[in-house]
């Protein structure tokens, strides 16, 4: 059994929750153990949270979910960027799997709500990984 961490920004909570929730149910069909689930306040502090569950002996893989809609300035695009290299750091350093079902940036909340299946999608692409690495 594929021994997961799940991370979930509380930002745009009226999306995360449900992709969350969307996440956790796909744990359910494929049989994943989800070990524990950290809420942190944004996209942006995702990456410590994912490093903190992927040092982990308990778990195989740590997905990590989100939405992060545009605004009125490019904040969205350097809150992105800074989290997806974030994330690509702590997989290759501690050498597990880190999938992103994140969205955005630059949607609108009706495009995150059309996205809510990241979280999901994410969630098996980790186990995948895990069974094929």
């Amino acid at each position: 059994m594929v021994r997961l961490g799940l991370v979930v920004a509380q930002f745009n909570r009226d999306v995360t929750e449900e992709m969350e929730r969307k996440a956790l149910d796909a744990a359910d069909e494929r049989g994943v153990d989800v070990v524990e689930t950290v809420h942190v306040p944004g996209a942006y502090d995702t990456p410590l949270a994912a490093d903190r569950l992927a040092r982990r002996e308990d778990i195989d893989a740590v997905t990590v979910v989100g939405a992060i809609k545009s605004g009125d300035t490019d904040h969205d695009e350097v809150i992105g960027t800074a989290m997806a290299q974030g994330l690509t750091d702590v997989s290759l350093d501690r050498d597990t799997p880190v999938t992103l079902g994140v969205t955005g940036p630059g949607m609108s909340m009706d495009e995150a709500h059309a996205r809510l299946d990241y979280g999901a999608q994410a969630l098996d692409g980790a186990v995948d990984l895990v069974e094929s690495l």
